[in-house]
């Protein structure tokens, strides 16, 4: 699909979306593949029983899909639990993991004035301390034609497996 077809295709999701977006009015400047970036953050468990979560990794692809950022993350109290069914993450990716504090800084730098786009991405935001704008924020659980054209309920929460393995054939997570 030409950069132009998905501009199109992105306005569409916009104007059907989730409601949070309805009267924004995107301009050409909104619509370069220079504005996108996508994030997905893994996080393991600290503090008591290890029910709180940090940040772990955080991994940052550009418009193209080319990563731009991908590191490990050192969170700010002891890990309790890797969590690494789900994270991947052991304590051998720990030994080159830079500070929170750093990460974050290089993290928010690179989202800066970026529509950034992710799957459930208030848990990415939470992890990294942060607040990104909704109206430059695209997450893919929360966007019904989506959902609609993966053939399952509108309403529902929708895992991005679920997601990938609808619309794109593809199975991810094994």
């Amino acid at each position: 699909a030409s950069p132009d077809s998905i501009a199109r295709h992105h306005s569409v999701l916009l104007a059907q979306g989730n409601g949070s977006s309805k009267g924004v009015q995107m301009s050409p400047r909104l619509l370069r593949p220079g504005k996108y970036v996508a994030i997905d953050c893994e996080m393991v468990g600290t503090g008591p029983q290890g029910r709180l979560s940090e940040l772990a990794r955080c991994s940052v692809v550009n418009y193209e899909g080319d990563v731009i950022y991908d590191k490990y993350v050192q969170p700010e109290l002891p890990i309790v639990d890797y969590r690494t069914r789900w994270s991947g993450i052991t304590r051998q990716h720990m030994k080159s993991a830079i500070p929170f504090k750093t990460a974050q800084a290089e993290i928010l730098k690179i989202l800066k004035d970026k529509i950034v786009v992710g799957h459930a991405i208030h848990n990415d935001f939470q992890a990294l301390k942060y607040f990104h704008p909704k109206d430059r924020t695209r997450d893919t659980s929360q966007i019904p034609m989506l959902k609609q054209r993966a053939g399952l309920p509108v309403r529902a929460s929708v895992s991005l497996k679920s997601l990938a393995g609808h619309l794109l054939r593809k199975k991810i997570q094994v």
